[in-house]
């Protein structure tokens, strides 16, 4: 039987890495086989244009950046989802191409039919996708309290942000059968259990 797949998406400090790391454990302490991953990561290739992407200093034209995002996750999933899927294990993975919808595309401004014509390319669609939504000053709070180095793209504005979490929020309503816009203002614990929730109503999985 085919694994799972399910995805986290969310602007900067939205809580997205903890969470997805907490719903793999959850899982594997139920006994359900789970790869934990990540975007831009993920396979050996995407991880070295993972450095170039997320590089305080990166410049690259907008189509080139948004090219090698795709680059890099068509090496994730050819090399590491897909055949973690296909062996029945389940992928839960730190965000995917609602990322580059939203940063990209809604944030940075690029052709979003240029977007899902990439995504098409792909060829892979999540079952789930949990879209954790705060606030910029939420966001931001908790990237300054986790490292004081930032990367390219938790040093661009709030201006930028806004665009992003509207983008998000937009593509939640605009596919409600795959996405579920998530409050994640709260505690962690709390945001967690109500993902755990989700995937036992989704995927009846006793959580």
């Amino acid at each position: 039987m085919r694994g799972r797949f399910i995805t986290f998406e969310g602007i900067e400090g939205a809580g997205k890495s903890t969470q997805a790391k907490l719903l793999a454990e959850a899982l594997r302490a139920c006994g359900v086989h789970v790869l934990l991953t990540r975007e831009p990561g993920g396979a050996p290739n995407a991880e070295m244009l993972r450095e170039i992407l997320l590089h305080p200093e990166q410049d690259w034209t907008l189509l080139a950046e948004t090219l090698l995002h795709f680059a890099a996750r068509a090496e994730h999933v050819a090399r590491t989802i897909s055949p973690a899927l296909a062996a029945g294990t389940w992928v839960v993975c730190d965000r995917f191409y609602d990322s580059t919808m939203a940063y990209q595309g809604y944030g940075k401004g690029l052709s979003t039919a240029d977007i899902q014509t990439l995504k098409k390319l792909i060829g892979l669609d999540p079952d789930l996708t949990l879209i954790l939504d705060v606030t910029i000053e939420t966001g931001f709070s908790r990237i300054s309290e986790r490292h004081q180095n930032r990367d390219h793209y938790e040093q661009l504005g709030d201006a930028f942000f806004l665009r992003v979490r509207e983008g998000f929020r937009e593509i939640a309503a605009r596919e409600p059968a795959r996405c579920v816009l998530l409050p994640a203002e709260a505690t962690r614990e709390a945001v967690a259990q109500h993902v755990r929730c989700l995937i036992r109503e989704r995927f009846g999985v006793a959580l």
